[in-house]
């Protein structure tokens, strides 16, 4: 059932429209009360953190690629080194050369992890700020600006010395093309 509300006559002090046009009555004390527990909108915070966390979601996916890449260089060196391929399939010369690009390799996916993670970690920040912004309602937008900034710096330097280890894990594989047309 739905009170009759005259929209024409101004609100009396103290009195407000509840939902569904029911008047209701709050006293100074007890709006303070409400405002003291609820001083911000939570609702308004998740929107704000959901955002970062789908980018948290993506960099722990490249985290993901990157550590298992390095464990195919790590894996790939130590069979290098404990098992020596006959000299007739793989010279001393080109065993060398690939320990050099396999280090190569393993120093710029540990840049990368390092930065992937660093951005992770931003990210996190970011997103306790914004709840705390959203629910306490303090001014930080700078604050969380310059860690989303920091975080997407991180991001693009791993990114980078990950293209870079593709990019030498080309050098090391050769696919030699037959006659055979395949």
């Amino acid at each position: 059932m739905r009170w009759p509300v005259d929209s024409s006559a101004p609100p009396s002090p103290g009195r407000s429209q509840g939902s569904g046009g029911i008047p209701f009555t709050m006293n100074p004390l007890s709006f303070a009360l409400i405002a003291a527990v609820l001083p911000g909108d939570t609702g308004h915070a998740i929107q704000l953190a959901l955002a970062p966390v789908f980018l948290l979601t993506g960099i722990a996916g490249l985290l993901n690629v990157i550590s298992g890449r390095l464990a195919r260089i790590i894996d790939r060196g130590r069979c290098l080194v404990e098992k020596r391929p006959d000299p007739s399939v793989l010279s001393d010369e080109a065993v060398r050369f690939e320990l050099v690009l396999l280090e190569q390799r393993r120093r710029f996916t540990s840049i990368a992890i390092t930065a992937c993670t660093w951005s992770a970690l931003l990210v996190c920040v970011v997103i306790g700020l914004l709840f705390v912004e959203g629910l306490m309602s303090v001014q930080i937008q700078w604050l969380i600006g310059l860690l989303f900034m920091g975080s997407t710096v991180a991001l693009v330097v791993g990114l980078a010395c990950f293209l870079r280890e593709v990019h030498l894990s080309a050098q090391t594989v050769r696919i030699a093309q037959g006659r055979s047309g395949v």
